[in-house]
This record gives structure tokens, C-alpha cells and sequence, in this order.
């Protein structure tokens, strides 16, 4: 059984993986997605989008690889 890598965080780890997903995927600043989030009502620091984007980064990225191949897998080949 692998442990929650958000377990220590107040914040919800939907919340934390759509803000670094918005860092990653897209090129904006961390204070672009503070200026997004603060548009919406959520109030981060930009320093903490960077926390987030070095501690979890790796781990979002393997789940989306890990997402991807099996939907390769699972789609008939040649079509």
C-alpha cells in the first residue's frame, strides 16, 4: 500500500494537482496561476505553487505517462 503524498497539505490535492498541471502544461508563470487563482477566489502564494510544482511535479507527471499507455494499450491498433 503506497502512502498519500499529500497527506500533510490543508489544501486539497485536486486543487494541487490542477495548479501545477496549469504551471506545467501551460507556459505561465507562478504568478500567472497566482493571478488565476486569485481570480477565482483561491488565495496561494506563488511560492507555494513552486513548493508544489518541486515536491509533486515528478509524481503528476508519471501518473499522466501512466494514464496515457494504458489508453494506447487499450485502443485497437492500426485503426
Amino acid at each position: 500500500m503506497s502512502k498519500n503524498p499529500f497527506r500533510y497539505f490543508k489544501t486539497s490535492p485536486d486543487i494541487i494537482q490542477l495548479r501545477v498541471m496549469m504551471y506545467v502544461r501551460f507556459p505561465l508563470t507562478l504568478r500567472n496561476v497566482e493571478d488565476l487563482l486569485h481570480e477565482r477566489g483561491i488565495d496561494i502564494c506563488h511560492e507555494s505553487i513552486r513548493l508544489w510544482v518541486d515536491r509533486f511535479g515528478t509524481y503528476i507527471v508519471h501518473k499522466i505517462r501512466k494514464r496515457r499507455s494504458e489508453s494506447v494499450r487499450r485502443s485497437p491498433q492500426g485503426q
